[in-house]
């Protein structure tokens, strides 16, 4: 009988599996701590969230991981349906970026996203980061970006850890569609007044200005550039 080798007989080590926490981690943020957003409330409610942890924000292996789950949710996702349904991306480590760090990771963490990304851009969207109708394309389809994070000015982005939040365009345009867009607006951006005192300064209707500007959750100047190049590098 043939003796198996120690390094045979050593147990592959398991691996860390804590979605379902995380996921009500974020849960408790957006439903019990009353978030002003009410399609997060509502989507939370239904349980209609694809919801991710993984490792290394701001790494081409989390790019890679998150590109290939977004593709999968995407293929799963009934467009013809006016039932909402979001995919999150929440990050396990460091908790305590700056606003400044924040961003810079952020868009670290788009960039290598769209150098995976072997899709075209999606034509709805413009892929000009300066232009007024931009918005993040990954798999084919536009998505508007919401980070968020512990030390956020914000306290509706001041989640329990590093979060991108990807709502699909089409999201948007189908509420316009229903004629429902403009009240939802309106009483997420009351409510987030009744919440912090005063709206996000960043915060623009699409078409006015780049919603980049948005993402982060960060209060920037006109001076600030948007760090994200489209062009494959």
């Amino acid at each position: 009988m043939k003796t198996i080798s120690t390094v045979q007989q050593k147990k592959q080590p398991l691996t860390y599996k804590s979605d379902e926490a995380a996921k009500a981690n974020f849960k408790k943020f957006i439903l019990d701590d009353n978030h002003p957003c009410i399609m997060a409330q509502t989507v939370f409610s239904l349980d209609k969230v694809d919801f991710h942890e993984y490792e290394n924000f701001g790494s081409k292996s989390a790019a890679k991981k998150i590109l290939k789950d977004l593709t999968t949710y995407i293929s799963g996702y009934d467009f013809e349906s006016r039932d909402f349904f979001t995919f999150i991306a929440t990050f396990r480590g460091r908790k305590d970026f700056t606003e400044k760090q924040f961003e810079q990771i952020l868009w670290k963490q788009l960039q290598f996203l769209h150098e995976v990304d072997d899709k075209p851009w999606d034509p709805e969207v413009e892929s000009n980061p300066d232009d007024n109708k931009f918005s993040f394309s990954l798999a084919g389809k536009a998505f508007y970006i919401v980070g968020l994070h512990p030390n956020s000015s914000r306290m509706a982005r001041q989640s329990p850890a590093p979060t991108m939040v990807f709502n699909l365009h089409w999201q948007f345009e189908k509420l316009r569609e229903m004629g429902t867009y403009d009240n939802v607006r309106d009483k997420i951006r009351e409510r987030d007044i009744e919440l912090q005192g005063s709206m996000n300064p960043m915060l623009h209707n699409f078409g006015e200005a780049s919603e980049v500007r948005q993402y982060s959750g960060r209060k920037v100047g006109e001076e600030w550039k948007c760090p994200f190049l489209s062009g494959k590098l």
